[in-house]
């Protein structure tokens, strides 16, 4: 049985095929402002048994074609955990929320929070900074590691840490030191949350913002711990999905 999980996230949305315990082809895509129509251009051509849809927009095929739901806490949890077994808390920073994952030995959720109402901390904050900066939103991980620590950024709102940041800029301090303040700004806010559901090791870092080489460096500082990778951190949800779907479907 092939079993397709989709992820229709606010920025990207992605597909995972599973077959057995083979993970088949991938695909991803931009949500723009048809998701809809996106969804059946990314599914266009591939062959599965059975559709399970997670993420912001995953009541969007009802009625269109047959498809299960399930939660984005669900398939997350569910997706880290066949990636990585012995994890016990999700990290997952998406374009515009975030979400805090504790799981129990088993790999049961017993406790999450999620920010979905601001788009503090999230990747939507992340590029807007980078904006701000002059910079590619891919380079602006790497070029905040070239930053040295010293300054805070204390607002967690866009349009304010916009401001603090300009402020720095025009005393004179140094623009890769402002990028590593924000940075840090976004993990001492991702801490918070994990910390709220009951933080415990080892820590799965998942979603788009992921792929960060900061932020993965300064969550492992501040937890004193490795921070688990997966290879393709936005595929996580896609995959527990598709984990789903075919625990859910009859043998």
């Amino acid at each position: 049985m092939i079993s397709a999980g989709l992820d229709v996230g606010s920025r990207s949305i992605e597909v995972v095929l599973l077959e057995g315990d083979r993970v088949g082809p991938t695909r991803r895509t931009e949500t723009t402002f048809d998701p809809l129509a996106r969804c059946r251009e990314l599914l266009d051509g591939l062959e599965f048994d059975c559709l399970t849809v997670t993420g912001y927009g995953r009541d969007l095929l009802a009625g269109s074609r047959p498809a299960r739901t399930v939660t984005e806490i669900q398939a997350h949890a569910l997706g880290a955990r066949n990636l990585f077994p012995d994890c016990r808390s999700v990290l997952d920073i998406g374009g515009q929320d975030t979400k805090a994952i504790a799981l129990d030995p088993s790999g049961r959720v017993v406790k999450f929070e999620m920010n979905d109402r601001c788009a503090a901390g999230t990747g939507k904050f992340l590029e807007f900074m980078a904006a701000g900066l002059r910079l590619p939103v891919a380079e602006f991980g790497p070029f905040a590691l070239r930053g040295r620590p010293g300054l805070a950024i204390n607002s967690m709102c866009t349009v304010f840490a916009e401001t603090e940041a300009t402020s720095l800029i025009a005393r004179g301090r140094k623009a890769e030191d402002i990028a590593l303040a924000l940075h840090q700004t976004v993990v001492k806010r991702a801490l918070s949350m994990l910390r709220r559901v009951g933080l415990e090791p080892p820590l799965v870092f998942a979603g788009g913002v992921a792929r960060n080489p900061c932020l993965v460096e300064l969550l492992g500082q501040a937890l004193g711990c490795e921070v688990l990778l997966p290879d393709q951190p936005d595929l996580v949800g896609a995959l527990g999905a598709a984990l789903h779907g075919r625990s859910s479907s009859p043998a």
